[in-house]
């Protein structure tokens, strides 16, 4: 039993210092659009948080401090790709891409 107990406040106490709140990402996730608009900028996304790219959205660039998840949804579910700190990827142009924080 008293293994048993000393196991149970080893889970419990690393699932305590493990639930410390997310923060913010540091930085900026870019959105290149067309020749024509102005960059997209999304400063300090919080974690957890779904961006739905515009319409015309092209290249999303992560120049934050945390892993960008690109999802080919709206709503950030479903299929997606991960895009490290200082990386970017290629977003077809339809209006049918979000991003959120890792």
């Amino acid at each position: 039993m008293k293994a048993f107990s000393a196991v149970f406040a080893m889970v419990m106490g690393s699932m305590l210092l493990g639930a410390a709140p997310a923060q913010a990402a540091t930085g900026e996730v870019v959105v290149f659009t067309t020749e024509f608009e102005d960059l997209v900028r999304y400063s300090d996304p919080a974690p957890g948080s779904c961006v739905r790219l515009p319409d015309t959205a092209h290249v999303l660039v992560n120049l934050t401090d945390a892993n960008v998840r690109l999802h080919a949804g709206t709503r950030c579910f479903g299929p997606g790709v991960t895009v490290a700190p200082d990386r970017g990827w290629h977003a077809p142009p339809s209006g049918l891409f979000s991003f959120s924080v890792a």
